[in-house]
């Protein structure tokens, strides 16, 4: 056969098949520098291991202190050891009253209510007091140079000659502007209707802009049935009313005079408090509100409270908040907040507050004054922080009488008297 007529065979063909490059999504290319920016974060904060740690969260009731355990850095350095704290606000003598069950750890912000807290366990716990910090009262400048025109305040001296943020407040004078009663022996606290009012004390004689205010003098306090601040407030009262010696020591051999003794403070510095009106739940909130001048002139407050304030301030506007200042009284109340276990979950927490020195770092620059070594408390790190802040550093008053808190059962007897409280509930720990 010839080949012209022979059938054409076409040799295969390998036929390779195009592979299509896939794109990555849009959604991923987008989140993938948030993923890195958040992987870079944590490597530089030293969490970047954190999410595959085990984090244990504490529940525990906290008064006005859990300022210290709502700040984002100590939350951080928390997390370091593996701790989340779940904090449920509540009053020292709230927390101190009512039942503790489900709480690791409790944080009231004085003794009063620590012993209480410890008089209800049935077991022995560990604790800690790793700061103090002394009961002020807040106020705004035109009224703290009222009180000094009134003769019942001194100016302390700012270092550079400018305006103060602190005055030394004698109890004893001013509490006599509290009582609506004039006095005619003194012609500085007003007269008739003006008498113990803030026109009537020269407010609305100061120099400057024209101001008045016809109110009543009076001291804005939180709930002393369930405020640690408010019965700390109540026991320098009670101290100043019994001529600055503390309720309930005198006639030890005779409890019905003793009684009687402790009866009659509490009801001649019961209208001190009540003519206030209606208590608010937290001082410190309405004093550095915007409309804080006009809630209250004068309220109950700790020192950390105001000096956080004015650290923050200061690092915002590069200034000092002037406008607000403190009344350091005399005689002075120094409060010791007691960190209390109620779990081994609650032990670790201690420990760590105990032993963490950046927390104690962290606790100076919130405005407290931490303890050292058991000693009551040190000023100077405070002082040195603020001085480097550029904020006035508080100084001590020449004065030193020391507000010494009466017995406790002394104490609730005042308290549940002056604020008509309900009897202490029985609870088991």
């Amino acid at each position: 056969m010839s080949d012209a007529g022979a059938p054409t065979i076409e040799e295969p063909r390998l036929t390779t098949r195009r592979m299509r490059r896939r794109r990555i999504p849009r959604h991923v290319v987008v989140a993938l520098p948030l993923a890195l920016a958040g992987l870079i974060s944590l490597s530089v904060s030293g969490n970047v291991l954190r999410p595959f740690e085990h984090i244990t969260t504490l529940e525990a009731k906290m008064a006005s202190k859990s300022d210290f355990f709502r700040d984002p850095e100590v939350q951080r350095l928390l997390l370091r050891h593996g701790i989340r704290v779940d904090i449920h606000r509540l009053g020292s003598r709230g927390i101190a009253t009512q039942s503790l069950k489900g709480m690791d750890v409790v944080f009231p912000s004085g003794q009063p209510a620590a012993k209480l807290i410890l008089d209800r366990q049935d077991h022995s716990v560990r604790s800690a007091r790793p700061f103090v910090t002394p009961l002020v009262l807040s106020t705004f400048r035109d009224y703290a140079e009222t009180l000094v025109k009134a003769g019942v305040a001194t100016r302390q001296q700012a270092p550079d000659g400018g305006k103060t943020l602190y005055y030394d407040l004698r109890m004893g004078e001013f509490t006599r502007l509290l009582d609506g009663v004039d006095d005619p022996k003194d012609p500085r606290d007003g007269s008739d209707s003006d008498a113990d009012t803030w026109n009537g004390i020269g407010f609305d004689k100061l120099e400057g802009p024209a101001r008045s205010n016809s109110g009543r003098v009076l001291v804005r306090t939180s709930n002393v049935c369930e405020s640690n601040s408010a019965g700390t407030y109540l026991s320098i009262l009670a101290f100043v009313a019994n001529k600055n010696r503390t309720p309930g020591a005198q006639d030890p051999n005779d409890p019905k005079l003793a009684a009687n003794a402790v009866q009659n403070v509490a009801a001649r510095i019961k209208p001190l408090i009540n003519l206030q009106g209606m208590w608010a739940d937290e001082q410190a909130e309405s004093y550095f509100s915007d409309l804080g001048e006009s809630i209250a002139p004068i309220s109950v407050i700790y020192e950390h409270q105001y000096l956080a304030h004015q650290i923050a301030y200061h690092d915002k506007h590069g200034r000092q908040d002037t406008d607000r200042v403190l009344l350091y009284p005399t005689p002075y109340a120094l409060t010791e907040p007691q960190l209390i276990s109620l779990t081994d979950g609650g032990d670790h927490l201690v420990r760590v507050i105990e032993e963490d020195a950046e927390l104690r770092e962290r606790a100076i620059e919130l405005g407290f004054r931490v303890r050292f070594s058991g000693e009551d408390g040190t000023s100077e790190q405070l002082n040195a922080y603020l001085r480097e802040h550029g904020i006035q550093a508080p100084a001590p008053n020449p004065d030193q009488t020391k507000v010494y808190e009466p017995d406790l059962s002394v104490l609730e007897e005042i308290i549940t008297s002056v604020g008509n409280c309900p009897p202490l509930e029985e609870d088991t720990p």
